[in-house]
């Protein structure tokens, strides 16, 4: 393929060893499943998790692996919400996406460019896109990318993403455009929406930024345009959302995901994931020996949040509790040493979370009318 037509720098190829040791673990006869942008964006969500580093540097199906642990994954967009979205995003871009344009300001939005990105399969549309990319950037007008295709590296294989819309400015910068179906209120929307979607949208900008580094004069945004429908009707407004801190948690992320043999060559002799012959007993074996950092936001962003809250919950790990909670106890890990800390049985008192848990637990005493268990538990500084 020849650099114009390329997509950025070739990726290099990952060492053979590797790849063979990520094909065992999944099953050799299995592919690896496809990491999409939601993907992608839930790891910046939980970047600790070893568990998730490597399954989906392998690219083994979690959602597969739930069901066969018998945990298996019941989030996802319903049908209704969609449908929903295909239908705003469908108004959004009626009349060659005017709506859109003049959100960004452009004064005669018929007069942009809308090339056509239709090319063979994902790796051909890639290319197609970086090339209506270049052009679009050395002709200095206002275009439209309609859904195109980004290509990425992750472990050492490409992942192909396809954003909603990027927008070319004429001064050479690309801007990434998200559209959403839930509501922006008074110009706020829901702050834990809007996170995911920066989240997901720093993905895009990362891999349209292998694309500016071998295009002239380019420039990618780091403030992406989040659309979404005004109050409670279905007319589109926009707002700018700086995702510099999501990119810069994913590329750690993905950098680690680079390295995910380190992770392997920890695991003991004999793991795998491969569903077809491996049983249940044996998968959820493979599953425990990989350390995991669980947390309740889990339960929206990862296949596997079941099985890991079921294991914390059994564990009587703090980390169920939640990562704020996890925080303000310090060096106490599980649930049995916080009460036990609480109730002065153990624990130094000179440490702040024990004095703030036999505080907590005097308080309680007192309003419940019961007796303190232990002079200790009032600890330093209480009164």
């Amino acid at each position: 393929m020849s650099t114009s037509l390329d997509s950025g720098p070739l990726p290099q190829a990952p060492a053979t060893a590797l790849r063979q040791r990520l094909a065992e673990l999944r099953g050799p006869s299995t592919a690896p499943h496809p990491l999409d942008a939601r993907a992608l964006a839930a790891l910046a969500a939980n970047p600790g998790c070893r568990r998730r580093a490597l399954l989906d540097g392998a690219g083994v199906d979690k959602a597969a692996l739930a069901r066969a642990l018998g945990s298996p994954a019941v989030f996802g967009q319903s049908q209704f919400a969609f449908m929903r979205g295909n239908a705003f995003e469908a108004r959004v871009k009626a009349e060659g996406s005017a709506a859109l344009l003049g959100l960004l300001g452009v004064a005669e939005p018929q007069a942009a460019l809308v090339p056509d990105l239709a090319a063979a399969g994902p790796e051909g549309r890639a290319a197609r896109t970086a090339l209506a990319l270049r052009e679009a950037t050395g002709a200095g007008a206002w275009t439209l990318l309609d859904h195109p295709m980004l290509a990425l590296e992750v472990a050492g294989s490409p992942a192909y993403l396809e954003p909603d819309a990027v927008v070319v400015h004429p001064d050479g910068r690309w801007t990434v455009v998200e559209i959403k179906s839930f509501p922006m209120v008074d110009g706020s929307a829901d702050p834990s929406k809007v996170g995911a979607a920066a989240r997901q949208a720093a993905v895009y900008v990362l891999a349209l930024e292998r694309v500016a580094a071998v295009t002239k004069g380019a420039s990618v945004d780091h403030s992406v345009l989040l659309v979404c429908p005004k109050d409670f009707s279905n007319l589109p407004t926009a707002s700018a959302v700086d995702v510099r801190k999501q990119l810069s948690v994913t590329r750690r992320q993905l950098a680690r995901l680079t390295r995910v043999e380190d992770i392997a060559s920890a695991l003991p002799d004999g793991v795998s994931f491969d569903m077809e012959s491996r049983s249940s007993g044996e998968l959820a074996s493979a599953v425990e020996s990989v350390p995991s950092t669980y947390a309740p936001e889990c339960l929206s962003a990862c296949e596997l949040a079941f099985h890991c809250r079921e294991r914390a919950r059994s564990a009587g790990a703090v980390e169920a509790l939640g990562r704020a909670v996890r925080g303000e106890l310090g060096g106490l890990s599980a649930v049995a040493e916080v009460l036990s800390a609480a109730r002065g049985g153990s624990g130094d008192p000179a440490d702040p979370a024990v004095a703030a848990l036999r505080r907590a637990a005097r308080l309680r005493a007192e309003a419940l009318g019961a007796e303190v268990p232990d002079a200790d538990v009032r600890g330093p500084g209480c009164r």
